[in-house]
């Protein structure tokens, strides 16, 4: 079950930034690199972000969540996470096949780290064109895709 989260509540903030610790742990392993922003991201943060979050649920737990920033044109994939523990499990297809349903814009995007060639291969499958790649300051290649509807 997928569900709109309330990222202005400290207890949801907190849980949001649990599963965002546990996810990008591993893929800051996948990438090699030990300085990556999206662990340093704060409940603060969390508390003022304006991207819409969604939940997937198993039972009472919430095992992957997605941040959405999304205009009348265009709908980003800020991020996209699920704990270890339900990897490889289709959550991660399930809450973008929720994002491309629910949001009726023209393009769709979403950035990930190049190494990451789990999520490469989600996004491919979902028709996701590659645009670019470039190097951040902290020491990853990214990559952007982009898909027209």
């Amino acid at each position: 079950m997928i569900i709109k989260i309330n990222n202005k509540r400290n207890k949801v903030a907190k849980k949001i930034r649990d599963i965002f610790q546990a996810s990008y742990t591993v893929e800051a392993e996948m990438l090699k690199v030990i300085d990556f922003p999206p662990l340093k991201r704060t409940i603060s943060q969390f508390l003022n972000s304006d991207s819409e979050f969604y939940a997937y649920y198993i039972t009472k737990n919430i095992a992957g969540v997605i941040e959405i920033n999304n205009n009348q044109d265009l709908t980003h994939i800020q991020s996209l996470v699920v704990y270890p523990r339900y990897f490889r499990k289709g959550i991660g297809r399930k809450l973008v096949q929720f994002m491309l349903d629910t949001y009726k814009s023209n393009i769709f995007t979403v950035e990930t780290g190049l190494d990451n060639h789990p999520a490469i291969k989600l996004y491919k499958s979902f028709d996701f064109q590659e645009q670019e790649q470039w190097d951040t300051n902290h020491g990853v290649r990214k990559v952007r895709f982009k898909k027209r509807i």
